[in-house]
Formats: structure tokens, sequence, C-alpha cells
């Protein structure tokens, strides 16, 4: 059986029958990918392959002899394991360029068998078999031709040739090239030509034999490489060994899984940590050193863990013993690893020196420099100059600290002198700041002399402030013009420019030959410093900065270098020696300085016995890095390995052994550091470990792939094949893929491939087989509603997802919600504008930034399914622009605009406005509309008005804002075309017509000048008309006649002429009063409120105007019942037009009313008739205005009710009914009780059902009838109980603590009185007048006296009138009182109640008893 190869796809993507790397769990396969499968067939005699070249090297009769001349063999070549980067097992013989060699045999079924190698060195077989190339190679061979230059290297074509001659690398769609001096060490070490090989993918054009050609869909792929960097057979072996994670039940060598970097011992931390993690098997062992020197973790001042190497320093004050560079290493019987080196940084407190500042003393004007010179310390640094008030020191235009915080004086001014100009230096990570030592300045005042314009005293320094032209101080002078900065890019540059001065410079910055880079430049402190952000190479060149005043100039320019941030180490020598050039010339730049950092790291891998490798190293920096090889901690040199061949930037090794496992470390090194990158070399041979649970269960979703996993180690070599459990065979077909890892792919799955499954893997050394279960889910689907909807702006949309989910995958599905690609969040927008409710997604007051494309997503724990709907945002349009005037004419104008933006709503029309008004100027009114698809128009206008227009459209959302206004348009004046209307009379007095009329509008008159010309005469009358004319819209006429019609004539003109002819109207003069009043024919009594009047019509000649109608006054002269007469009120109802009859509602029945007639009109009311007498039949009562059961037994109960208000007649009585009621909807028969005496209120009903309910009505009665009734339910009692209201009063528990709050009051007044009296003797006649008042004296004495009075007495002297006042207005009005049974003298014999009207009698025994408990009889 041939075994199962993997690999990464882009190295054995051309190797004929070897699988790319299988994507993890869920990862798919790149369109096109061919995907391979193990063989299901059983293993059968491997074919010779036909070979590239023309011979039939292949034939494997000659597997065991010699073969004369450089010829090789080809075979398939298993692959060292490993995850990631297989490594093909390769076997060769050879003593040289010119030594023949052997071929190498393939395995056996589920192995390889190494065949004997002569001498050391890769052979040209396993490159082509690399390549997947049939046929016999001959040794390659230097062309001679001309040498290609790329990048500053020399590089060199290598063309193989077949046994027959043929040059295979001479094809154009494969290129064989090399760099023959990268590898003239490999082949002085190994005697042999090396054959360093790249690849290259061409056109279609290119000619290779086809059996050289990698199978279809697999193209050779350029191997990785660091810019262009060719690399040896070796160096293409590599990536078939790189690191595979091992089992930690697999012995192997220790790896560094965790170190500290740099630490920094801040001053106000508990401890320091410094952590070193290591795995391996056997477990490793932790030892640490301390500046190339062995470190003691037992020493008592640090705290070392029990289960690595980390340990800590605790901040117990004295530190600094601790600082160095450490370095842990972790060891087992395998093999040591290294950490990189870990810095323990004691910083020291910086601190300013401790010197003696001299006072300065300046005159003024002269500039000045302050240094700070601050200390080194831990970045960043922060620099203030404040006064020793910690005030800063401002600074403006003329005062300016520099980056590197000197504080620079333009011209020193008087008010500068101070004694404590002092430089802060902040460390923010250290917590600490220091000051300098304070510096005194004193600027001696001169007066100004150049006043007097005199030259002659001008010179005199004494005497006269110098003014003077710039000159610059940053940078300083002795730079020159110029000075050379260097950035990064990607960085921000800083320049500044500080010139002295007076009067104070002005700095300016310009780009020379340039501009200055829009939106990443700014200017700081008064423009001294220029900042560009992100530099670009673009940002390179002159910066020039200019200081200025009326005196002069001072310039200085920046030459700014751009620079990658990585400067290579290997860059060309011609640039490093331009580079070094520029810095002798300029040794005032600014020069890159880099550590070492890493190109290539030797990578960690997993090898079998036999195999072969190669560790390649490469770092970069300034200056260049030193590589230095060790071997588990020690130099290379001093512990080598047979076999390795050891130069700066590789390790190569061949038949590897169990014993060569050990751990390579590469070092890189220069002036400004060290790195360490660590290299595995394990070489194991152990039969497959399946990492994948045994009986591990998968689920996947119908119509995709499912992933059943087989994760393994194995070393040799493992092949993976899976077979269904009902099945005796391997899986086999287009829809099964078993990936290099061990996973198995099915595509497409369906429910029929649900089931349990079986991997094997085998190898040399054994085989492992693993059992896993598969489960098919139905797929999730969704679909948002609605569909593609059309919303207008500000209103609400609501969209809704509905998902169709698996019922095993129901509990995992998530939905979320997306717009144009963005996720919402979880519920939402804060402001509560976006709610998301689960399926629901809500968005008020929609923008036209709402609109997109939303996606419903549901996540399950298999899939994840989508739907879209894009919502279009409906908005009113844009505003129609640029409005254009053309056809001028007097009466017309074309006008025509473009259209705006519809907002997704198509234009239904247009309004197209107008402004003219001269009376109202920016008043806008409609002129015309035009359909939705014109955008021109042809208006007419009016003459004499100056038109503006502007257009609004219209679509189904509403109304744009308007245009901006077209330009003027002003039309000739004209006589006008119409006349005024609505031609009518207001408000005028008798014998008199006040005319008004509509005035025309301004855009009406036509021209100037306007006025009225109006014209009357009486209705029918053949004489002339009266004219007049005005320019108001109103004119008062005479008549000689009341309420006389008129034709009437308005007409209007212009200083151009008249309007057209008027159309005449009839008005009517003046109206007066009604002077004649109605007769009331009689009055027709309905009922007891309703009543029906008749009268005579007033003559039309005594209206004096048009009749608008009749007016009943009525009022109620007295009530029947009682014969009392009542005041007058009088009630108004009005009858429009002409009738003689009207009907009066809502009358008092049982009462006698008075009533008139009169007639009114525009004017006024006229005289009433003669008041017309008549009465109301009685009626029904009103209902009872109370009804209580005030007493109930187990077969009695007692009713008092109230009077009805009104009565409505004569009482004849009541009329009581009753029926049970219980609590189902059935009912009793209605039982009557008819009371004849009205003045009987009360009823005792007997014979009642004991423990029932019923409900009682009670109705009031005239002799019309009954009015309506007042209901009112209760319940008897059972056996044994009775039902008076207040029965047991004395155990119920308000009524306790109403009693014991009395008393407790009586107690303390009591008291009070008490005290008062014994107060003293002058009190004692006025307490004896209190206690018995005279009625006459006292109310004198409170008329006279009230000031005399103690407020202290008052409450006492008529607290207890008061409580006996407020108990017995209770009891008059609805106290207990009337509903005890304790005085059966309040009732009759027949239990009716007497003294619910008749409170005199209890009133005036409660005032006369003095003790509140005599306001409640109760029971004994």
């Amino acid at each position: 059986m041939e075994p199962a190869w993997s690999g990464r796809e882009t190295e054995l993507s051309a190797l004929p029958g070897r699988p790319p790397r299988p994507p993890a769990r869920g990862e798919g396969t790149r369109p096109g990918q061919r995907l391979w499968k193990p063989r299901s067939r059983p293993p059968r005699r491997r074919r010779p392959r036909t070979p590239l070249c023309g011979s039939s090297g292949g034939d494997p009769a000659s597997s065991g002899r010699r073969r004369a001349g450089p010829t090789f063999a080809l075979r398939r070549v298993p692959r060292v394991p490993s995850r990631d980067h297989p490594v093909p097992r390769e076997g060769a013989q050879g003593g040289g360029a010119d030594a023949g060699g052997a071929e190498a045999r393939a395995a056996g079924a589920g192995g390889a068998e190494r065949s004997s190698q002569a001498g050391p060195g890769p052979a040209p077989a396993a490159t082509a078999a690399l390549l997947g190339l049939g046929g016999v190679l001959s040794a390659p061979r230097w062309t001679r031709g001309r040498a290609q230059r790329t990048g500053g290297h020399r590089r060199r074509r290598v063309v193989l040739t077949c046994e027959d001659g043929t040059a295979l690398g001479e094809a154009n769609e494969i290129k064989w090239t090399g760099l023959a001096e990268n590898s003239r060490s490999l082949a002085a070490q190994k005697q042999v030509n090396p054959i360093p090989l790249r690849f290259h993918r061409k056109g279609r054009g290119s000619r290779v034999p086809s059996s050289a050609r990698p199978p279809p869909g697999r193209a050779m792929e350029r191997l990785p490489g660091a810019g262009g960097a060719v690399f040896s057979l070796l160096s293409l072996l590599l990536h078939f060994a790189s690191a595979s994670e091992i089992p930690l039940s697999v012995p192997q060598v220790p790896t560094i899984t965790k170190q500290s970097k740099e630490q920094v011992a801040f001053p106000f931390d508990e401890y320091f940590q410094i952590e070193c993690e290591a795995k391996g098997n056997p477990e490793p062992r932790f030892t640490w050193t301390k500046d190339g020197k062995p470190f003691d973790l037992s020493d008592p001042r640090v705290i070392a863990s029990n289960n690595s190497g980390t340990f800590r320093i605790p901040n117990e004050g004295q530190i600094a013993h601790f600082q160095g560079k450490y370095r842990c290493l972790a060891s087992n019987k395998l093999g040591v690893a290294m950490s990189e080196e870990i810095e323990f940084i004691v910083p020291n407190v910086p601190k300013f020196p401790k010197e003696k500042i001299e006072p300065l003393e300046v005159e003024e004007g002269d500039p000045l420099v302050l240094p700070c010179n601050p200390p080194t310390g831990l970045p960043p640094l922060h620099i203030y100059w404040m006064n020793i008030e910690l005030e800063h020191i401002q600074q403006d235009e003329r005062v300016y600290m520099s980056q590197e915080g000197d504080l620079y004086f333009a011209n020193v001014e008087e008010h500068d002198s101070r004694n404590d100009y002092c430089c802060f230096a902040a460390f923010p990570r250290l917590r600490t700041i220091v000051q300098k030592m304070p510096m005194k300045l004193t600027v001696n005042s001169l007066k100004h002399a150049n006043d007097s314009g005199s030259p002659t005293e001008t010179g005199s320094r004494a005497n006269s402030i110098k003014q003077r032209k710039p000159g610059l101080l940053l940078p300083p002078a002795a730079r020159g013009p110029e000075s050379a900065v260097t950035v990064l890019w990607g960085d921000t540059l800083v320049l500044e420019c500080f010139a002295e001065g007076l009067p104070t410079p002005q700095v300016g910055w310009e780009k020379v030959g340039g501009d200055l880079p829009k939106g990443r430049e700014t200017k700081e402190n008064y423009g001294k410093m220029l900042k560009i952000e992100n530099v670009s190479y673009d940002d390179k060149g002159n910066y020039r900065c200019t200081a200025t005043n009326f005196l002069g100039v001072a310039t200085h320019d920046f030459h700014v270098t751009v620079e990658e941030p990585d400067r290579r180490s290997h860059c060309c020598a011609h640039t490093r020696t331009q580079a070094a050039a520029w810095d002798l010339d300029h040794p005032e730049r600014r020069r890159l300085r880099e550590p070492p950092r890493w190109t290539k790291k030797p990578q960690s891998g997993v090898y079998s016995t036999g195999s072969s490798g190669i560790l390649l190293c490469e770092a970069e920096g300034e200056p260049e890095p030193v590589i230095r090889w060790r071997v588990n901690g020690i130099p290379i040199e001093e512990n080598p390995f047979a076999g390795d061949v050891v130069s700066p930037g590789e390790v190569s090794f061949t038949d590897l052994q169990p014993n060569h496992t050990a751990v390579y470390q590469c070092e890189a090194s220069n002036a400004h550091g060290t790195i360490l990158a660590n290299a595995n070399v394990d070489v194991v041979d152990v039969r497959p470990l399946i990492e994948t649970e045994d009986e591990e269960s998968y689920a996947a979703v119908a119509g995709s792939s499912a992933f059943l996993r087989c994760e393994f180690f194995a070393s040799p070599q493992a092949m993976v094949s899976w077979q269904k459990a009902d099945a005796a065979r391997p899986l086999e077909g287009p829809r099964y893929h078993v990936h290099a890892n061990g996973t198995l792919q099915i595509r497409e799955a369906t429910v029929e491939d649900a089931g349990a499954y079986s991997c094997w893997v085998e190898n040399a050394q054994g085989k492992t087989a693993v059992t896993a279960s598969l489960d098919i889910r139905n797929a999730t689907k969704l679909q948002v509603s609605p569909r593609n909807p059309r919303v207008p702006r500000s209103h609400t949309l609501e969209l809704h997802c509905e998902s169709e989910c698996d019922p095993h995958l129901k509990p995992s599905l998530r939905l979320t919600w997306s717009k144009g690609g963005a996720a919402f969040e979880t519920n939402g927008t804060e402001d509560g504008r976006i709610l998301i409710d689960g399926a629901h997604l809500t968005i008020s007051n929609l923008t036209l930034e709402d609109q997109g494309v939303y996606t419903c997503l549901a996540h399950t724990a298999l899939d994840s399914a989508a739907s879209e709907t894009r919502v279009t945002v409906l908005d009113v349009p844009d505003p129609p622009e640029n409005l254009r005037l053309s056809e001028r004419q007097n009466r017309s104008v074309r006008l025509t605009w473009d259209a705006g933006d519809s907002h997704n709503s198509n234009i239904s029309g247009y309004v197209v406005e107008f402004e003219g008004s001269r009376e109202e100027p920016g008043r806008w009114e409609t002129l015309a509309g035009v359909r939705g698809e014109e955008t021109t128009v042809l208006l007419t206008l009016a003459p004499y008005v100056r038109y503006q227009f502007r257009v609004i459209a219209t679509n189904e959302v509403g109304r744009s804002r308007p245009s901006r206004p077209s330009e003027h348009h002003e039309t000739p004046p004209a006589a006008p075309d119409k006349n005024p209307q609505n031609i009518r009379v207001q408000a005028s007095q008798p014998k008199e017509m006040v005319i008004k009329w509509e005035p025309l509008k301004s855009t009406e008159q036509n021209g100037p000048g306007l006025e009225y010309r109006v014209a009357w005469k009486p209705l029918g009358a053949s004489g002339e008309w009266e004219e007049e004319t005005v320019r108001e819209h109103s004119l008062r006429v005479m008549t000689p006649a009341v309420y006389a019609p008129y034709e009437v004539q308005v007409q209007a003109l212009n200083h151009l002429g008249a309007g057209p002819q008027p159309q005449s109207v009839v008005l009517y003069s003046g109206e007066d009063y009604p002077d004649a009043a109605p007769v009331i024919h009689g009055v027709d009594v309905v009922n007891s409120t309703l009543a029906k009047v008749t009268w005579s019509s007033v003559p039309k000649d005594r209206v004096h105007g048009r009749l608008k109608g009749y007016q009943i006054n009525w009022w109620k002269t007295k009530s029947l019942a009682d014969g009392r007469s009542l005041p007058k009120e009088v009630s108004i109802l009005r009858f429009p037009g002409q009738r003689s009859s009207g009907m009066l509602p809502a009358l008092d029945a049982f009462s006698e009313f008075h009533l008139t007639v009169l007639a009114f009109n525009a004017k006024g009311a006229g005289p009433e008739s003669e008041p017309y007498v008549f009465q109301t039949p009685e009626g029904v009562p009103e209902q009872p205005t109370f009804l209580k059961v005030i007493k109930v037994d187990k077969d009695t109960a007692t009713l008092a009710w109230g009077p009805p208000r009104k009565l409505n007649g004569n009482l004849t009585g009541y009329l009581l009914q009753y029926q049970i009621i219980n609590d189902t909807d059935e009912i009793g028969e209605l039982n009557d009780v008819s009371i004849t005496a009205p003045s009987k209120p009360s009823w005792r009903l007997s014979n009642l059902n004991a423990t029932t309910k019923y409900k009682f009505y009670v109705r009031a009665c005239t002799s019309r009838g009954c009015g309506k009734p007042i209901t009112e339910e209760t319940a008897t009692l059972g056996e044994g109980k009775y039902a008076g209201l207040y029965d047991d009063i004395a155990t119920q528990g308000w009524f306790i603590g109403l009693m014991g709050a009395i008393a407790v009051l009586t107690l303390v007044l009591l008291t009070i009185c008490f005290v008062k009296r014994n107060r003293g003797g002058k009190y004692s006649v006025k307490d004896k007048e209190d206690l018995h008042p005279d009625p006459d004296v006292q109310s004198g004495k409170d008329e006279t006296f009230g000031d005399y009075s103690d407020s202290d007495e008052k409450p006492l002297k008529g607290s207890l009138r008061s409580l006996t006042r407020d108990l017995a207005a209770t009891e008059s009005a609805d106290s207990l009182v009337p509903y005890g049974d304790g005085d059966h003298g309040l009732f009759s014999e027949d239990g009716s109640f007497i003294g619910a009207y008749a409170g005199s009698k209890e009133k005036g025994s409660v005032e006369s008893n003095g003790s509140s408990t005599a306001t409640f009889p109760l029971r004994a």
C-alpha cells in the first residue's frame, strides 16, 4: 500500500500523488485545488516509472548495482514525520560530483528502507524526486553566459541535464537559477556541487516534457524566501523538517514556553518577577545565569517557584545587587533550552548636580538662554519651567522652551527679572520630579533715547535699547545655514526654529520647491515648531524656517531624509558607502542604530532515524549582527555532533540518529543587543499516537462538508485510512478526502453518511485505531420580511427574521443583525432609536443614513445562514437647482430648472411660486403647477410686478424645501384687468350705507395710482348714478330711507386707465330696531316640563330690516307646592327665521310662569309683548336623597331614607319594594309596601328569611305617580346573631383607642389647668371668670380687653366648648346616635325612625350637658 504523504501546499503541490495540508476544522479547500485520497485497493508491485529523459534509467532491475557516471534513479521518497512540514527521506550514493550514485530504494508497505550512503551531501536524485520528475538526471553543470545582477547579487543559471545530454533547465516553464557564491562554503566542506534552486512560474507557451510536468491541478509554486533569497537543496529539505507539536508523552527536549522581557525595577512595586517556564519529557530542570555566571536561586533574598524557573525579587530596599542580564536554562537528559537575555534594570533616581549658579544680569532687549541640562533617567522625560510657587513661566512669541528643555528669550524685558527660574524634570515611570537650583535674572531697564531721532544718540548702549534684525538661536548658529534630519517612514517629523531680535521676530515655515502636506502638518508654540505626522517618502526634501522683523530676515534649511523603519543589514555595498560618506560630511546627522532582529529563525523539527536536515539563521541590524551557534547551551565548536556542517548562517546534518536529539541555539548580537532562538532537533521513532479521543461524536449539516478528526503523531511516516463500520474496505470516491493530519472530509454530506466510522493509522512501528460517529442535521434557513421595503424618512422600520432550524440545533441558535457588513450591538443603540429583540429589528425616526442592505445572520453550533433585505428610505426631494429665465414677454416668461435628488421616490410634480407684492415683500404665492417629468414652464404674468420665482418639488413623501430664488423679472404697467370683488354693506346706521369691497392685490393693480370709482342709485330708479372715487376700499353713503335697496358698482382705476365695466350688486341701507311686538295667542302645556307658545308675526314694514327671528323670555314666579314667590330669573330662547310658534323645554313641574315674545333683526331686538301667565301640572318626584339599612336581624330589617330634593307636586307617600338576591343569577319575587304617610321616611320590615341577601327599592310618589327608585342591599343574620350597628362596640379596637385618646387628652388639660391655677394670685379673679362666665360681662371683656387675655389659658377655656360643639354638629348631621338602639323612645311603636329631622332637641341636650360621653347613647 502506498504511504500517505502530507505537507505544505506551497511546497508539495508539485509532488505527484502527494496531498496538500488538510484544512483545519471548518476550513474549506481553495477553488481548483486537487485533493488526494488514499488508495483503497491492496498493495501491488509498483511499475517502473517512465524516465523523463530518453533512457530507461528507472528500471528497478538496476537498483542493486552501481552505474557509471553521475546518474541517479528517481523514486518516491517518504517524508520525515511532521504535522506541518513533512520531510522526505532520501537515499543517494556518490563521493563527489563525478562519483556514481546508487538508486534510492522505495520502502515497503508502511515504511521506507534507507539505502547506504557512500558519502555526505544531498544527491541530485533527491532534488528531482522532490520536483516530482521521473527519469534519470545527470549532475548539474555550470553554463557560461551573462551574469544576471538582481538586487546587488550576482546570479548564474543552472542547467540540469539527462544522461542523453537533454538540457531540462532550458525549458521556458521552469527556470533553475542559483546563487553560486552562497554555496561555496558548503561545497568546499562536502566536496560536492550543491544544487541551489529557485522555482519560477512561466506562461503557457513553455515547453516541458509531459512526463516532467506536475499532474493537472498541481503547479509548482515558489518556495518562500526573504527578499528573493536563494536556497540550496538542504534549504529545501528544511521546509519538510519543520517543527511539529510532539505529545508530552513522547520523550523530547525542553522547550521554553514563557519568559520575561526586559524588567525595570520601579521603586513603588512590591516585588519583581522574572519568569521562565518550559515543557519537555523528562520534565525540565531550571538553572539561571547572571551576566554569564551561574546564579543561585537558593539565595534567601529571592523567592523561587516550585514548578518552573520563575523567581521573585522582593522590593526590600537594596536591590541594585540584582541588576544584570539573566538567562534561564531548562534541561533534561535530552537537551538544554536557553531563554533570551532578560535584563533586570534598577534605575537610579535622577538628580540635578549640586552646583552654584551665578546670578545673571543683562540689559533690556538682549537675547538670553537659560540652560536646563536635565539628568538622565528612565524615559519618558517631561520638562517644565516654573517659579518657586510652582507657577508656570509664561511662554509666547518672545519666550520659548526647546525640546531639549532650555528656555530661550528673543529679547528680555524688565518684568522678566526674578530670582526663582526653576527647571523641573519629571520622570512619570519613576514617579519622580526633580528640580534644578533656582536661577536669578536681573534685567536692567534702559531709557528710550531714540525717540528724539538723533542718529548720534542711537549708538550709545548705555541709554538706548538696540533694535536689531533676527538671529537664529535654534538651530544654533554654529551649525551653519542648514542641517540634516533623518526620520523613519510613518513617524512624526519635528522641526523647531527660534530667533532672537528686536522687535520679536515672527517665524514661518515652507517646503522648498513644494507645499507642506495639508492635514498632517501643524505649527505649535507660536509657529516655532513644525510637526508632520505619519511621514511618507513624499515628505523628504528641504524645509525652510524664516524669522523676520522689519529690520531683516534670518533663515535655516533642514534637509529631511525619510528612511524605512527596518534598515536591512544586507543592503548593497555602494549604498552603505554613500551613507558613510554622508556621515563624514555631516557629522551632526542623526544616524539610525538598530539592535538585531530576525529575518530567518531556525525552526524546530521532528526527524526519524537516518534523515537529514538544515537549520538556517539570519538576522539584521545596524551594525550587522554576528551569528553564533550553540548546542544545548554550549558553543557548537566545543560540543559538535559528528556529521554537522556549520557555517554562520546555517547548520546542516545527515544520517540522524536518536543520540543526535538536542537543542540548537542561534544567537545574533551587535553593539545594541543580543537575540537568541532555540531550535529543537528531536529524533524519534514511535508507532502512531492518535491524539483524538476514541468514540468521538460529530455532527454536520446536510449539504456541507463533514470533518471527522483523527489527529495523530507518528515517526516515521504513517498511513491513514478510514472506513465505515458497516463496510470492510476503506472509503473511496470523490466525496471522501483524508487530510495529512488524519482528518476525514466528507463533501456534501447526506443523511446516508450518518453512522459509525473507524480511523486506522499505521507506520513501520505499528498501527492504532479510533472510532467516531457522525450525525447529519438539517440546514438552517432564514427569511427576512418585508422584502426590500420602501419607508419614508422619519417613519419607523420594522424587520422580522423568520428562521427554520433543526431541533437539535435550536438551543444554539443565535440571531444577529448587521447593516452593510457592520454588526449591530446586541440590544441596539444606546439612544434607543435602534432596538433589537431577537428576530425583530426596529428603527425609529429613519434617516437617509439608515438606507442599505440589512442582513439577519443565524449562527448555530454547526452552521450559519444569512438573509438580506434592501431598505430604501424615501424622503422629500432636494430643492430644484439652477433656475433660469428665457422667452421674456410683457405678460409671460419661461422658467427652467434642474431637478434635485428624488431620494428614491419619483417626483410627481412641481409648484412654482412667485414673490412680487409691493405691499408685502417676501410673501410667496403659488403661480403654477408642473408635472413631475417636466422641468420648464411658460408662466403667465401680470403687469407692473417685479417677479422673482422659486420652485418646490413634490413626491409621495412630501414637498421639498424651496429652491433658491431666480433672478428678477419686471413687467410693464397697464390698465386694471379686473374690478374689486365681494362688494357688501357692513354695520351701517339707519339711513346709511357703508360700502366695502376686497381691494385688488398688488399683482392685480397693473400700474401705479390705483383708485376705486363707486356708483350707486335706488333699485329700479331711472335716474343718474351717483358716484365717488376713493383710494380706500370702503365708502360711507347716506340714504333717505331705512333698509332701502340700491344698485352699487365698484370699478378699479389707475394712471393707465379704468378696468372693465363693473357688474351691479344690490345692497340695502342701514337697518333700525323693530317697533312692534308680536301678540301671544296662547300657551299649550304639553306636560309638566314642556309647553308650546304661539304668537302673531310682526308686519314687515315694522321690522325696519331683515327679520332674523323671534325671542321668548320666560321666568318662574312661584311653586304651587308651597305657594312661595320666587325672584325673577329670566330665561331666553331664540327661534330663527319667520315663524309663529315655539316649544319651551325643561320647565319645572307644578309651577307658575310668565313669558313674553319679541322680534329681532341685525340691528337688535324690538319691544316685548304683554306677559302671558301659565302653570305646569304636577309631575313625579325625584328619587329619595338617601336610603340606609339602620338595623338588621335574622328576620327583620329597618330602613330609613331622605325625601326627594324636588317633589314636583304634593307628596302622597312612598313605595317600598324588596326582593331576594343571591350570588346566582336568580332573583326572588318583588314585594311592594305602600307607605301613605309622606312624613314617615322609615320602615321596619319583618318576616324576612334568615341568612338571606335582600335588595330594597324606595320611590317617592305624587298624584301623577312614583319617581325613580333609590336602592340598597343587605343580608339578614343567622340563628343566635344580632346586627345592631353598635353591638359590642366596647370591644372594637378603634373604639378602645378613641376612648384612650380622650382620656389622655382630658388628663393633659386637667394638668395644665392645675398648673395655671397655682402660678400666682394675680390670675385668680380671671380664672374664676373663665370657669363661671357671665355672658354679658364675658362679651364685653372679649371686645375690650382682648389683649389682656393670656394665650396659655385660651385652650383651657375653649377646648371643652369646642369639643362639645364639634360633637353636636356631628350628631345633628349624620351621627351614630340615630342608629343606636339604647333609647327606645327614638322609635315609634311600628319601629319607624322619628328623630332624623328633629335635631333641635338632641342639640339642646348635648349643649346643656358638659360631659362628652353624653353624645354617645350606647347600650349598657
